[in-house]
């Protein structure tokens, strides 16, 4: 048999298809979402439907955004999702979910089961329009749940753990095994729930996103310099030391907290 033909489909190495297919993590992830009939709901990469199906039991619609044509098509004509299924056959990251959001009048709950070439790039995606999102559930590689979740002074600490713990508050779910999945992948996966920051109880205010950006990316792409050589050309050493930062640091040693500090000192 082959492990990659799965339901008449054969998983394309392009697209990082792996489809979940235990019916007890499947019902856990469904109950941790807990969807409402009238919510705004949209499935990035459904696949072949295995959260598609119960979560469309539940609504009165679902939106799916699936690149694989003939995925694609085999979800447009199942019967079980007849009357329920709004479906953008269209890469994930040329989508406008603010757009999306202004359609429907309503915050937008999203999730997906995302493949590691493209689960970084699509949260920073999805970061330009946090502000119309009220949750996002996603399945990642544990690694990458790992990175999402580090504290400062840890080796899986880095730009991503910065940016994705100033937006939204990281609450783990559930470890996922290889075993779970057709074909199975050689890691193991982690569901997630990202809950955004709202303006009014944000716990690190930054004055300007681009210079949040702009003071992370300076300092981790070069992370095992010292502060006082990765941030040179943005701060001096009297400025850094005046936020409580020692230029003698390194990009890991520094806070949610202190980013954005730095960020906020910049003109």
């Amino acid at each position: 048999m082959n492990r990659k033909l799965y339901q008449g489909h054969f998983a394309k190495k392009r697209f990082g298809q792996n489809f979940l297919t235990d019916e007890f993590v499947i019902d856990q992830i469904i109950s941790s979402i807990h969807p409402s009939p009238e919510q705004k709901l949209i499935e990035i990469g459904p696949g072949l439907g295995a959260l598609t199906l119960p979560l469309a039991a539940q609504m009165d619609k679902i939106l799916v955004i699936e690149l694989d044509r003939h995925l694609a098509d085999r979800l447009n004509q199942h019967p079980q999702l007849k009357d329920k299924l709004i479906l953008y056959q269209q890469d994930v990251m040329t989508v406008n979910f603010s757009e999306l959001s202004a359609t429907f009048k309503h915050p937008l709950r999203i999730l997906g089961n995302l493949p590691y070439n493209i689960s970084t790039p699509l949260l920073f995606h999805l970061f330009k329009d946090i502000h119309c999102i009220d949750d996002m559930h996603f399945m990642l590689q544990r690694e990458v749940v790992n990175r999402l979740l580090a504290a400062p002074n840890t080796k899986a600490y880095g730009r991503l753990s910065v940016m994705v713990q100033y937006h939204c508050k990281v609450i783990p779910i559930l470890e996922v095994p290889p075993d779970a999945f057709t074909p199975m992948p050689k890691v193991y996966s982690a569901m997630i729930r990202l809950l955004p920051h709202r303006s009014l109880s944000h716990p690190y205010p930054a004055t300007d996103i681009e210079r949040l950006n702009l003071v992370t990316r300076q300092a981790f792409n070069q992370r095992r310099k010292t502060l006082h050589n990765s941030l040179g050309a943005l701060f001096t050493d009297q400025e850094l030391a005046e936020i409580g930062i020692c230029p003698k640091l390194r990009a890991e040693n520094v806070s949610v907290e202190q980013y954005c500090l730095l960020a906020n000192r910049l003109h």
